[in-house]
């Protein structure tokens, strides 16, 4: 993707992104850090996030790195203290940590059901909360605030064996709705994006053979978005005026037809 964002829109601010480990996430982390904002990459793969940090740093940019498990509520909390203590005060949180695992119903794979649960919603709750007082903080003292989720095309569409996954999507497209209303007159902005088909690593979790060859087919048949397309809408929407929310956005392949 051709950037669309130049200069250092983003300095001084102090960015956390979540599932920051590769993806739609680490692309997301090295354009931040591109744009001038501080930023704590948080994922459980220490390896790859220790790469993340050299990345960005070779390239001039700053970022620490933090393996946490995004379900474990205490873990998260605690690292919101580092990220405070080493960053400062967050005031971009990048909400980003998820999982697909594609079944029909009837198989009754109820461990992937809870882990799609306890990942894409109880760890999304996690984040907003160990990290809303911080957001909360900057807007007080006049700065940009943001809260940006990562939701899915899923959310709105009817795809079969996608029930579960699409279900905690669902969650997190219409939670970002209801919380934007009781954050936006905080001037905490609140977003969520919702990607079509993008060639990450994600669908490789995808263990059904009709999904997995849906998603082979979509990546084989058409132009698929990238990590840094969405990177970049990400950047765009954190770079925005204060005053200036998108609260929701879904993001297509051209060629994607549902």
């Amino acid at each position: 993707m051709t950037t669309l964002l130049t200069g250092r829109p983003l300095e001084g601010r102090v960015a956390v992104v979540t599932g920051a480990s590769s993806g739609i996430g680490a692309a997301t982390a090295r354009r931040l850090a591109e744009l001038g904002a501080s930023v704590a990459v948080v994922a459980r793969r220490q390896e790859k996030l220790s790469a993340l940090v050299a990345d960005i740093a070779s390239a001039g940019g700053k970022a620490i790195c933090l393996s946490v498990d995004v379900t474990d509520r205490a873990a998260v909390r605690t690292a919101a203290d580092q990220v405070w203590e080493a960053l400062g005060t967050a005031d971009l949180v990048f909400n980003n940590a998820g999982v697909q695992l594609i079944s029909a119903i009837d198989e009754l794979k109820v461990d992937d059901w809870q882990r799609q649960i306890d990942l894409n919603v109880t760890g999304v709750m996690n984040v907003i909360a160990a990290f809303l007082p911080h957001l909360t903080a900057s807007a007080e003292s006049g700065k940009p605030a943001d809260l940006i989720n990562t939701s899915s095309i899923a959310a709105t569409r009817i795809l079969e064996k996608f029930s579960i996954y699409s279900g905690t999507k669902a969650y997190i497209s219409h939670l970002t709705r209801l919380i934007r209303v009781e954050l936006g007159r905080k001037n905490v902005r609140v977003s969520a994006i919702e990607p079509g088909m993008v060639d990450t690593e994600l669908p490789d979790h995808v263990t059904d053979p009709d999904a997995s060859g849906l998603m082979a087919g979509l990546l084989r048949d058409i132009e698929c978005l990238r990590d840094n397309d969405i990177a970049e809408t990400v950047a765009f929407i954190a770079a925005l005026p204060r005053h200036v929310n998108i609260s929701e956005l879904t993001i297509l392949p051209t060629a994607q037809p549902v």
